[in-house]
């Protein structure tokens, strides 16, 4: 036993010796519009501030946009008639406004006996997040997801390709559905959802004028009308547009770095991220134990990764509800960054609760490196140059394309 801890602090001692002589990765240095386009060529690009732009990213055949679905939505988003209880409503979960109403039922779940989950949320129920900031989502009941799940944003999720975590939902609409009648959420079947509605004689009147005929299927589709209106412009969609001065020094050289270091080529797209599938951790670091059960490096904080000797762990925190991605093959939705810095605890457990570390752990189990404390504040600025205000768009009755 004596010579397998000897042996196994050589080579953390080896591999930590090898990283400091390779020669750091330069770094190209951009001007503003070579930056620019260098992001825009790597189809990073920014969110339209027109409703007709808007138009030609998110209607679809299926569920034309119009005036009087979005706000028949709109309206449905915030109403507690679509949970079993009509305790919660979509907003409950999904923040999205700096209205206090869903107050109660957070301060419930923090004070609960059985709540073990962060309070993040007490300080920021007024952000516009789109989720709720805790480690595990919570609905029906106060049921926590079954594996541990965390919210994830409806800010621009229409304009994403994958919107669980396993990627498993590909559109606004279906993923509505699955949230009103999962037994953990919302807990409301179909026939009861159209039975309480059609008992409304202002919803009876605001669906026939809308779709027709109040059903579940036109539930769906009036509030995945109202999220694919759901967008966020702030300082990186300026720049992008063409203004120099949106983003600081600082976040420029953050968004180099991103585009260098590879960051851009899975946290892809109009979103930053949600475009696609991928393994994580790329590079499993867990099998080469960690007898100290912590570790500091270069001077960073970066917390108890450690793990006891003889036990795994599949990710590089605390794998608490077991989740192993689509198909148990740790294969996750690759989260969208607009916004990132409002959505925290990180991963989609929640493991990690703060930002910087979720960028050092990134880096070294995706992309094989050790970031310095100066390259992840650049990244960490960037990030923040991500955060963005609700595009209040002009909704038109009926836009030709």
């Amino acid at each position: 036993m004596r010579f397998f801890i000897k042996s196994s602090l050589f080579i953390i001692f080896l591999l930590f010796s090898v990283s400091q002589i390779l020669p750091e990765r330069q770094k190209p240095q951009y001007s503003d519009d070579e930056l620019r386009k260098v992001a825009l060529s790597r189809n990073l690009s920014s969110i339209p501030s027109d409703y007709e732009s808007l138009l030609k990213l998110v209607d679809t055949e299926e569920n034309r946009l119009n005036k009087a679905k979005v706000s028949l939505g709109k309206e449905l988003y915030f109403d507690k008639i679509l949970s079993y209880s009509k305790d919660i409503s979509c907003s409950t979960c999904h923040l999205i406004s700096k209205n206090q109403n869903d107050k109660t039922i957070f301060l419930d779940a923090l004070t609960s006996k059985a709540n073990n989950k962060t309070d993040c949320v007490v300080c920021h129920l007024s952000d516009q997040s789109g989720t709720d900031r805790f480690e595990s989502a919570i609905g029906h009941e106060g049921r926590e997801n079954s594996f541990h799940l965390n919210t994830l944003s409806t800010l621009n999720s229409a304009l994403a390709k994958h919107l669980t975590w396993d990627g498993d939902i590909d559109t606004v609409e279906e993923q509505v559905g699955h949230s009103i009648e999962d037994p953990t959420q919302m807990s409301l079947k179909a026939d009861e959802v159209t039975k309480r509605l059609n008992a409304d004689s202002k919803y009876v009147e605001k669906f026939n004028s809308a779709f027709g005929e109040v059903n579940f299927d036109n539930v769906k589709k009036a509030i995945g009308a109202y999220l694919r209106t759901l967008t966020t412009r702030g300082d990186y969609d300026r720049f992008l547009d063409g203004d120099n001065s949106a983003m600081s020094k600082e976040a420029k050289k953050g968004l180099a770095n991103f585009i260098n270091f590879g960051c851009s080529g899975c946290h892809a797209g109009i979103t930053v991220g949600g475009q696609s599938i991928q393994k994580f951790p790329v590079r499993d670091y867990n099998s080469i134990m960690d007898v100290t059960n912590s570790f500091k490096d270069e001077g960073r904080e970066v917390g108890h990764f450690g793990f006891s000797a003889g036990v795994y762990h599949a990710y590089p925190f605390e794998n608490r509800g077991g989740f192993l991605g689509k198909d148990g093959k740790q294969l996750f939705r690759v989260p969208m960054l607009r916004n990132v810095t409002k959505t925290s605890p990180y991963f989609h457990n929640g493991g990690v609760s703060k930002i910087r570390e979720a960028v050092y752990l990134m880096a070294k189990h995706q992309l094989g490196m050790s970031l310095t404390n100066e390259q992840i504040d650049e990244i960490v600025a960037f990030l923040k140059a991500l955060e963005g205000d609700i595009v209040e768009y002009k909704v038109l009755d009926k836009v030709e394309l």
